[in-house]
């Protein structure tokens, strides 16, 4: 009896390998691939950092020991507390923008749209970091997850390319 049981098992956990599902995602800083059996949370954040910058992130908790975010940057739009010297904010901001359309323009990606890591701290804390280049493909990131994770459906989806 124990060995019929042991055949049982032991096909069972073949049968499991074979039936992996796969959730795929071609960006332009890489591609990532998740086993939907091993993902354990999907969440959509935003939060502001050091006052700069606003952050919605897309971040996927898998049972494994990394955790992945994708996310998109938007620098605040700064306002005057009083009102007066709004023009001034505006035209600091407008030649920064022009300035880093320049410097794409010339061929180089500005720093800003890579993904940055500070080494040891960042390299090393098991996260993989993907910056997206709109709000929307978040948006898009997170149906195509979500809808393959519910429905354990084999998906691939390709941003930006």
């Amino acid at each position: 009896m124990k060995k019929i049981f042991f055949t049982v098992v032991l096909l069972c956990a073949v049968t499991a390998v074979q039936a992996a599902v796969f959730w795929r995602c071609e960006l332009p800083g890489g591609i990532y691939t998740v086993s939907l059996s091993t993902i354990s949370s999907v969440s959509v954040h935003e939060y502001v950092v050091d006052g700069a910058a606003r952050v919605t992130e897309l971040t996927i908790g898998t049972t494994g020991a990394v955790v992945t975010r994708f996310y998109f940057l938007q620098p605040l739009v700064l306002k005057s507390p009083i009102g007066i010297g709004q023009s001034v904010i505006d035209k600091v901001q407008e030649r920064a923008q022009d300035v880093a359309g320049r410097v794409e323009g010339a061929g180089v990606e500005p720093f800003w749209k890579k993904v940055v890591k500070n080494y040891p701290t960042t390299t090393h804390a098991h996260t993989v970091e993907y910056r997206l280049d709109n709000l929307d493909d978040i948006e898009k990131l997170r149906k195509s997850l979500e809808t393959a994770w519910r429905n354990n459906s084999e998906t691939s989806i390709k941003i930006g390319q």
